[in-house]
């Protein structure tokens, strides 16, 4: 799976604030690649994450590769919205998409792309980087305390057949295809 993340939208869920000094901001986002760089190696998935420059007279898209990470900057007038819809339509991977924004999110549902918000992402991401484990393989993260994550959605079904406990079948097949953050 490659994972196609909004920059500036998962460090607004992260408290970064984006109107600070330009040195602020650079630090957030290393801050960002590193944390998405170990997410990687934990769990093998291709990272792409997208940064709007759109405001940077001049500027051209520019691609990185840094820490295992494909860092995208927008070029002049174009954002980064454009930029992960343009990649979600030319693709050829399975992708899932790390945004708040439900222009993109729509984009991603009507290509096959698995979308998740930057806040159930920044979870996952917390998890994963967070975990440790005993020598018998199990986690210490939450010691069964949290058993629903905040991605979970209860079924809210009335008069309707079939088991009432169980989710739609378009929910089962989400929760099936977030298990691999």
């Amino acid at each position: 799976m490659h994972i196609i993340v909004d920059g500036y939208n998962l460090l607004g869920v992260r408290g970064f604030l984006v109107t600070g000094t330009r040195g602020d901001i650079e630090v957030f986002r290393e801050s960002l690649i590193g944390d998405l760089s170990r997410y990687k190696q934990t769990k093998g998935h291709a990272i792409t994450i997208v940064f709007d420059a759109w405001k940077i007279r001049g500027g051209s898209e520019s691609l990185e590769h840094r820490h295992g990470v494909r860092i995208i900057f927008s070029r002049e007038g174009e954002k980064a919205d454009a930029v992960i819809q343009r990649l979600i339509r030319e693709g050829e991977d399975t992708y899932a998409v790390i945004t708040s924004d439900r222009e993109i999110i729509r984009t991603a549902q009507t290509y096959g792309a698995l979308s998740m918000t930057s806040g159930e992402f920044q979870t996952k991401l917390y998890e994963a980087l967070n975990t440790r484990t005993t020598r018998h393989g199990k986690s210490l993260i939450g010691q069964g305390l949290h058993e629903k994550s905040e991605g979970d959605i209860e079924p809210m079904r009335k008069n309707k057949k079939g088991n009432p406990r169980k989710l739609p079948k378009a929910l089962r097949t989400r929760q099936r295809r977030l298990k691999g953050f």
